[in-house]
């Protein structure tokens, strides 16, 4: 399940850059700027993103579909370590496959100059900012999931928290780093343009950013207030983790989002 939601983001990426961004693309004479390309661009993976979260696999294996966020909920022993090692390797191969199925659709023009593959890369401000650009912006993130996931009034919401977080990066990052939070993604549209300029930073500041949001998070919280290791925990679809959402809901006596009592 998860190699399938992040092939398809990336299979997303590639059909949406290359009709956002490639020179035969029919939006090519409407003549749009580059901040309006952007924003395009981040709705597009921010409605991808919001669905592949709020899907039947999403629900069920947890919607992590970045290396990242598993190394990040690992640390916090709420993944076990032979799952977070075929979490990892999901991600790799499904974000590959995705690349390769996109490859298959659209031939050429995504392997075009304008395009290749999708590949993250330093912006104008060059390597050191593009760093702290996606660590900045991982941190972020992954803040964002634990803040939201594990409290009663904001648990339903956090889905669309990271949509409208990723349509914020997209405007934000095209000219700092591209826009990756996640390794496995960087990664195969790398593979694939055979261009591996910058991608130390694409693996290495995602990984410190969450994890830096993980230890603020629980010097502010506590350890036991990370619940569960799913980015949206319906109370309905079976957890695969060290699971104590129910907590959440203990207190108030309230059920869970979209519950139905079988959790």
């Amino acid at each position: 399940m998860e190699g399938t939601e992040i092939g398809a983001l990336t299979l997303s990426t590639c059909i949406w850059g290359t009709l956002i961004y490639g020179n035969e693309s029919p939006l090519t004479s409407l003549g749009l700027s580059q901040t309006f390309k952007s924003m395009l661009m981040g709705t597009a993976i921010a409605i991808t993103t919001f669905l592949i979260i709020r899907s039947p696999f999403g629900r069920r294996s947890g919607a992590h579909f970045n290396p990242s966020v598993t190394l990040t909920f690992l640390w916090l022993g709420r993944v076990h370590r032979l799952d977070a090692v075929c979490y990892i390797t999901a991600h790799f191969t499904g974000a590959v496959a995705g690349v390769l199925v996109a490859r298959q659709i659209l031939g050429l023009r995504l392997s075009a100059p304008s395009v290749r593959y999708m590949v993250t890369l330093p912006g104008v401000y060059g390597s050191p900012v593009a760093f702290l650009g996606e660590f900045l912006l991982s941190g972020i993130l992954m803040s964002t999931v634990l803040y939201a996931s594990n409290k009663r009034l904001l648990a339903r919401f956090t889905p669309g928290l990271v949509a409208l977080l990723t349509i914020f990066y997209f405007l934000l990052s095209s000219s700092i780093s591209g826009f990756s939070v996640n390794p496995a993604r960087s990664f195969s549209s790398a593979l694939f343009a055979w261009i591996w300029h910058g991608i130390w930073i694409y693996f290495s500041a995602p990984c410190l950013g969450m994890l830096t949001a993980g230890v603020v998070y629980i010097r502010r919280m506590g350890l036991n207030h990370v619940y569960c290791a799913k980015v949206f925990h319906d109370m309905r679809s079976p957890c695969p983790f060290p699971c104590h959402f129910e907590r959440v809901y203990e207190k108030s006596g309230s059920a869970g989002p979209d519950s139905t009592n079988s959790h």
